[in-house]
């Protein structure tokens, strides 16, 4: 973590709710191209993007990477977890820091869906959404995911057992989230001795493990959700793009999956190679490739 360059800062967004987040400014001679939003995953924090935070502000642009409620550095609430709630949070970051122009907005696995609920309820604040590597509550392939594919991902119902979960989970940490990395990565050096580490101690702290399993245990609510607001007010419009591992399960339904919350011609499907599911850390050098080729695109159009 580069804490010379890197601000490690935290704000109040409600009473008793602090959001920690990771500042870096544009690290370019030339104006300030925009600002992008990071959201991470479950099992990670916002270290999951080490390797791409400076790629990202070499190219001109400042970059926020928040710990979303209830993992790292942020507080560890006992409600409020819909991917719409939790989108509010970084919103509520935004004008904290006066950023009010629309920013760039880059989710994966949980931060996908808050990314995308931030799209949909927020697209004043957006100028693009890219999500990916996860299943979205609301679409057809999440519902398979829960049923068809429930041993694969068997922690989508495992999370969601009151009490019991928690109690298996605790002081064993390391055995369970050392699971998803050697499980669903495909590039499996990418997570380092000192990585798993970092993750372990994030979710060791108390309340850590249950907010994360809170977040699963919203799906339902995130899947009616998103299923009204598309009744409502029809597929989303702006630009958006699914990067996904070129060795990851995702990659088969990812474009039926948009194409159901997406207007058609509005977004675009990208493998990264040598990659499954922990796309920034196992080929980080595509992953902000095709982000910045995404943003660029989004912002100028296509030459």
């Amino acid at each position: 973590m580069d804490y010379e360059t890197w601000k490690h800062r935290a704000v109040e967004v409600e009473p008793s709710l602090r959001i920690a987040y990771i500042d870096c400014p544009s690290k370019s001679k030339r104006p300030q191209r925009g600002v992008i939003l990071l959201i991470h995953g479950f099992p990670q924090t916002s270290y999951q993007f080490r390797h791409a935070i400076d790629p990202f502000a070499r190219a001109g642009y400042r970059v926020l990477a928040p710990d979303y409620r209830g993992a790292g550095g942020s507080s560890k609430p006992a409600s409020g977890f819909t991917k719409s709630a939790m989108a509010r949070d970084f919103v509520r970051l935004l004008n904290a820091l006066e950023i009010h122009e629309p920013v760039h907005v880059i989710g994966h696995d949980i931060g996908g869906m808050v990314a995308f609920a931030m799209a949909a309820k927020h697209p004043s604040r957006v100028a693009s959404v890219n999500w990916g590597e996860c299943p979205l509550p609301g679409t057809s392939v999440h519902e398979e995911d829960r049923t068809t594919h429930a041993v694969q991902q068997f922690h989508f119902i495992f999370h969601c057992v009151p009490d019991l979960a928690l109690a298996l989970v605790t002081g064993r940490e390391r055995i369970y989230l050392s699971h998803f990395f050697q499980k669903i990565a495909y590039n499996t050096a990418a997570i380092k001795d000192e990585d798993l580490d970092h993750y372990v101690r994030c979710y060791e702290q108390p309340g850590a493990m249950r907010c994360a399993f809170e977040t699963y245990r919203s799906f339902e609510q995130d899947a009616k959700e998103c299923q009204e607001w598309i009744s409502s007010y029809g597929k989303l419009s702006l630009p958006a793009l699914c990067l996904t591992g070129a060795k990851s399960r995702h990659l088969a339904t990812a474009g039926k999956m948009f194409s159901e919350v997406h207007q058609e011609g509005t977004y675009e499907v990208i493998a990264i190679p040598e990659a499954a599911h922990y796309i920034a850390e196992e080929n980080p050098e595509s992953f902000v490739h095709e982000s910045l080729r995404f943003i660029e695109q989004a912002t100028v159009g296509p030459r």
